[in-house]
């Protein structure tokens, strides 16, 4: 990537500032052109929005929590029912983060306003079922809204029998919203698998999609397998609680550990529809702002497929204490070890791209970096948990929850956050502050590892987790990462006020502000309503050599010869038609 000016004979293909045309955001007014709109990007907007607030409440939850802890009998609940209001406390914040933010955050906001923009098509496979979906997200968040309401929850977010089946609390409630959350789950997978099978545009080859792409695809394979499984154990737990048919209670000849095989089978590659979309943005970020090509393409591709069917067999290192024969958790840790080599895989090669790169420290680049240090953090910690012996003393422990937090929140998070800032310009047509970027970047990565770095020491002393008091030896550990929450989400407001602020004060977005090389970054900042105005140029995603600093109007623009293609060749809802048989 040079920053010199544009070479003279090429012909400028970038189309610079929005025109005075309609974009997606002003082609028609009104509430009601946003609550029956068919149209991606605002589906894909709404559901970041749904997201983001549902992520807010969830993380007042988190911050009630660590308030209390910061003595060590308790400071905000206090008397005989306190050790209940902590339990509620605790799974509204889990259940919430896990099944109305993290599982959606990355798929349903990012990947509804990009897999098509990417594809150089006009919208996705399915409009009215991405519409669906969100509807389904918004009803689905209706049912924890009124568990909360009611009887609240205490089950923790696992919803583990036998206590789930004899609490008085609102567990039917919370576990049918999960159900319809998982429909709209599948409903979302099932559209990318069919947009990118059949709608991609000539030239664009499976080796020529943005990683992106691939870790959308690979996420929305395991949506559409894994899911089906977490409704059918939910409607099971409903069936026990309301008829005591004898499936998991041990009351009525229940298992309570069949309960725990059914969730995790499901829950585990959960895991990985919460991770493997935060891999695709990462890989996009650190290549984009190295501004060089990405390195092992193919690797981090096949790795993505590898995470998601390894990611079915691993299920059982969460159960290592549940009673397993000796022989089946020596086969589930062994597999668990197998499944860490790809993600590695990723991390190795998201170093190699930015080796030697022309690094910008701009702010989705700050969360790109913080993301590798954080979820290699996460990753490596997760070894001890598929070490049968070290899994023994830590399971139930704080350590599991600093673990499991480096990975959703350190790992997704991060990612999540990156890709808002990276691909904000290009939905909102504006540019943020970027130092106002930068400062949130650093504030969440510190406020985020006070939080939990000191939550690892105390589960290897033995703090078990989801205990509302604990031993004073415990109390400035615990100290320590509540003043590490606060941090957080003082970061996490920083951020959200730099990019509100800049929907009212930011300066207009070029089309492509950051030299990216990809289908979204050839239309206008904000897109058009049919995504382009002209039928985009396909070429390998990573090649930044056409693409120049053009000094005089402060952007990127691509200066590789223009080439006439019809309007008619946008793809629409047609088969992928590419030469070589990909």
């Amino acid at each position: 990537m040079s920053a010199g000016s544009i070479p003279k004979g090429s012909v400028v293909r970038d189309p610079g500032y929005p025109t005075a045309s309609e974009n997606y955001l002003t082609n028609s007014k009104g509430v009601l052109s946003w609550i029956f709109t068919l149209d991606h990007k605002r589906i894909g907007v709404m559901y970041l929005v749904g997201v983001t607030c549902a992520f807010a409440f969830a993380g007042l939850l988190a911050l009630l929590i660590r308030l209390h802890l910061f003595q060590p009998d308790g400071m905000i609940f206090k008397g005989a029912e306190a050790n209940n209001y902590y339990n509620q406390l605790f799974t509204l914040h889990g259940a919430v983060m896990v099944f109305l933010f993290i599982i959606p955050s990355i798929p349903a906001a990012l990947g509804n306003f990009l897999v098509p923009v990417m594809l150089g098509a006009k919208d996705v496979a399915f409009p009215r079922l991405n519409l669906c979906s969100f509807y389904l997200w918004c009803a689905g968040a209706m049912f924890f809204i009124g568990a909360l309401f009611s009887t609240g929850l205490d089950t923790g977010w696992t919803f583990y029998t036998p206590y789930s089946t004899t609490t008085d609390t609102s567990v039917i409630a919370a576990t049918m919203g999960a159900f319809i959350l998982g429909f709209s789950s599948i409903f979302t997978g099932l559209n990318f698998i069919v947009t990118i099978n059949t709608m991609r545009p000539p030239g664009m080859t499976w080796f020529r999609m943005p990683l992106f792409l691939w870790a959308t695809y690979s996420t929305s394979i395991i949506q559409v397998l894994a899911t089906p499984v977490l409704g059918i154990t939910l409607l099971l737990l409903i069936a026990e609680r309301t008829m005591h048919i004898g499936i998991f209670d041990p009351e009525f000849n229940g298992d309570p550990v069949t309960y725990q095989h059914f969730f995790w089978f499901y829950s585990h590659p959960a895991v990985y529809i919460m991770i493997l979309p935060a891999f695709g943005v990462i890989s996009d970020l650190i290549s984009v702002h190295s501004h060089k090509r990405i390195f092992g393409y193919r690797f981090i591709a096949y790795s993505s497929i590898a995470i998601a069917l390894l990611g079915f067999l691993v299920w059982g290192h969460h159960m290592f204490t549940a009673g397993m024969s000796p022989m089946t958790t020596i086969i589930f840790s062994a597999l668990t070890f197998t499944v860490s080599v790809p993600s590695a895989i990723k991390v190795f090669n998201w170093i190699a791209t930015m080796y030697k790169g022309s690094i910008s420290l701009t702010t989705p680049m700050c969360f790109a970096i913080a993301f590798i240090f954080l979820f290699t953090i996460g990753g490596l910690t997760g070894l001890h948990l598929g070490t049968l012996a070290t899994d023994m003393h830590l399971h139930d422990t704080y350590f599991v929850v600093a673990h499991f937090h480096y990975v959703m929140v350190g790992g997704t998070l991060i990612a999540f956050l990156g890709g808002v800032f990276h691909w904000w310009p290009k939905m909102f047509g504006k540019l943020y502050s970027e130092f106002g970027g930068r400062l949130s970047a650093a504030i969440i990565f510190v406020g985020f590892n006070l939080t939990f770095l000191p939550q690892f020491v105390l589960g290897s002393r033995g703090m078990p987790r989801r205990y509302a008091t604990y031993d004073p030896e415990f109390a400035y550990l615990h100290q320590m990462s509540t003043i590490g929450a606060l941090l957080l989400g003082v970061g996490l407001l920083v951020a959200l006020v730099v990019l509100l602020t800049s929907l009212v004060k930011g300066k207009k977005a070029p089309a492509n502000p950051w030299g990216g090389a990809t289908l979204e970054w050839h239309c206008t900042s904000p897109p058009p309503f049919y995504n382009f105005e002209h039928a985009p140029v396909v070429g390998d995603p990573y090649d930044f050599s056409n693409v120049e600093w053009d000094g005089a109007n402060e952007r990127y623009v691509s200066t590789e010869p223009e080439r006439k293609i019809a309007p008619s060749e946008i793809p629409d809802a047609v088969p992928a038609h590419a030469k070589d048989g990909h």
